[in-house]
This record gives C-alpha cells, structure tokens and sequence, in this order.
C-alpha cells in the first residue's frame, strides 16, 4: 500500500532512496496491533516528504564548499598580493591593500541592479520563466564565475612574480613590485559577480526549498556553507603547503616574490572546475518542492538545473 506519491504512475523518475523512506508511512501488523502510533515506526506523509527535502538539499549545500573556499581568498591572499604592488594615487597618498574589497561590493550593487532591470526580463522572454533562470540555474552561473575568478588570478600573479623576478626582487618580500595594484581589480569583480549569483541563489534555494516549518534553518544552511568553506581554506593551503614543501619548495612561502601563488590559484581554479561538473550532475537530477508533490500530475518536464 503506498500512502506518499505516485511518481512512478504519472511517468517520474523513481529515487531507491525515496522507496525506502516511503516504507516509513505503510503501516505492518505491528503497527496496526497497537493503539497508539508510535513515532519511531510509523511516520506522516508530511514528515517523509520533509525528510527527503531535507535529504535533496545535502548534495546542493555540499557544492557551494568549493565556492566558499574560493571567496575566502578575498581577505587573504588577494590582500596580501596587493600589499607587495604599487598602491598610490598621486604622490603622497599610499591607500591599504585591503580597501580593494570595496570594489566588490560595488560590482554587486552594480551587477544586481542589471541583472534585476535587464537580464531578468530578457530571460523571461526566452525561457518563459517567472524568474527568468532557475535558483539552480543562477549558482551555477556563480559556481562559473568563481572558476574564472580564480583563472584571472593565478594569471595576474605570474605576471607579477615575473616582474619582481626581471627586477631581482624574489628574495626582497618587504620590496614594492612595480607594477600597479589595479591589475586585481578583475579578480575582485568576478568575485563580486559570483557574489551575485551564487549568494542570492543560495538563500532563495534554502528558503524556498526547506520544509515550512523548517524555514529559519534556510538561512542557516547557507550561512553554515560560507563558514565551513573558510575552515575548508585553511585545510586545502595546509594541504598544498604539506605537499610542496615535500616536493622541495612551498608554494605559499611568506615571501609571495619567491613564491608559487599562481600555482595555488590554479589548484583551486581546477577543483572549483570539478566542483562545477559534479554541481551540474547533481542539479540536473534535482526536484523542486511545489513540482513534487503539488504540481506532479499537471507538470512532468521538471529537471532541476536544465529547464526548471
């Protein structure tokens, strides 16, 4: 007897996963036997369906790790790339390195305003979907836009370790490299771009998506995400540390001049490129909540990240 949905009578795909949980609402000899349900044995349709909601999102929250390691770079190694270049305006005024952060937040603002006034509209008329692109749909395009970011970066900086090297600066980590700090304004803005898309994609995923009562645990879920992919940061340097240095020389010495920063960037740029492919795999078998069990029979082409 199956008390849930019957995906599989109207076409859907069948998850094995979904046929387990789905045992938890048939009611056997020894629940029928007592008078009292007893919670540990017999659940409601509405707690295995939360129960696979909650099930479906673990997968998603796991992708955006990568995405988080990758944005921590910001206030760490962008910073400090930025503090051996050439950072005046005019003669006498010298400004941090760090301030360079205000240029992503202005990306943002900048970004949303277009997005929201002119990529929204435009997707609407080609997707015919309410929002324009997919929750799913708008990470991936941020999950892309980390990659490129950390592209742009691993390249900015073999420049610049090509400079101080042609000016016999490799052993000098205090010395400034004549070449100026704007040259990272790209990689800040791509951040601020995946920023865009990735950050605001999250939050209306976890929102929209968690079970009703469940809610508040939304905006936790993400913000659960940016702190672990920080932690995680600190896991992959002291992993390329341990390696390189095993190999003969570290990768992310104090002194960035004789340093192989480039290389760390492009480490990260390939694992944010897997993360996005298995990311994709991922989105594509996903299930939006209202098209499961509210919408099933009057909507059967639902792929999460294709055409959802």
């Amino acid at each position: 007897m199956a008390l849930g949905p019957n995906l599989g009578a109207i076409g859907l795909p069948m998850d094995p996963h979904n046929l387990i949980l789905d045992k938890a609402m048939i009611i056997d000899d020894i629940d029928a036997s007592t008078k009292k349900r007893n919670p540990w044995r017999l659940s409601s349709v509405n707690q295995v369906e939360e129960v696979k909601l909650l099930i479906r999102l673990i997968p998603i929250w796991l992708s955006c790790l990568m995405f988080t390691v990758v944005i921590a770079q910001q206030s760490t190694y962008f910073t400090k790339q930025g503090s051996t270049m050439v950072r005046s305006i005019g003669h006498n005024f010298h400004f941090p390195a760090a301030s360079l952060q205000v240029f992503t937040g202005l990306t943002i603002l900048v970004s949303v305003l277009i997005y929201d006034r002119v990529l929204v509209p435009l997707a609407q008329t080609i997707t015919k979907h309410p929002s324009g692109i997919t929750m799913l749909q708008r990470m991936g395009i941020g999950f892309f836009f980390s990659v490129l970011a950390m592209v742009v970066s691993a390249l900015v900086e073999a420049k610049r370790v090509g400079i101080a090297q042609a000016h016999g600066l490799e052993d000098s980590p205090k010395s400034t490299v004549p070449m100026s700090v704007w040259w990272l304004l790209p990689q800040y803005m791509l951040c601020g771009l995946s920023d865009v898309f990735t950050i605001v994609g999250m939050q209306e995923l976890f929102y929209d998506q968690m079970p009703e009562e469940m809610r508040s645990m939304g905006a936790a879920a993400y913000l659960s995400a940016i702190g672990v992919g920080s932690f995680m940061s600190t896991g992959v340097i002291a992993a390329v540390q341990a390696i390189s240095s095993r190999l003969g020389h570290e990768w992310l010495s104090d002194n960035l001049n004789g340093a192989h920063l480039d290389d760390f960037y492009w480490v990260l740029a390939g694992l944010s490129a897997l993360n996005l492919c298995a990311y994709v795999w991922v989105a594509k078998g996903f299930v939006y909540k209202k098209l499961e069990w509210d919408d099933a029979e009057k909507e059967v082409n639902f792929p999460g990240f294709a055409d959802a």
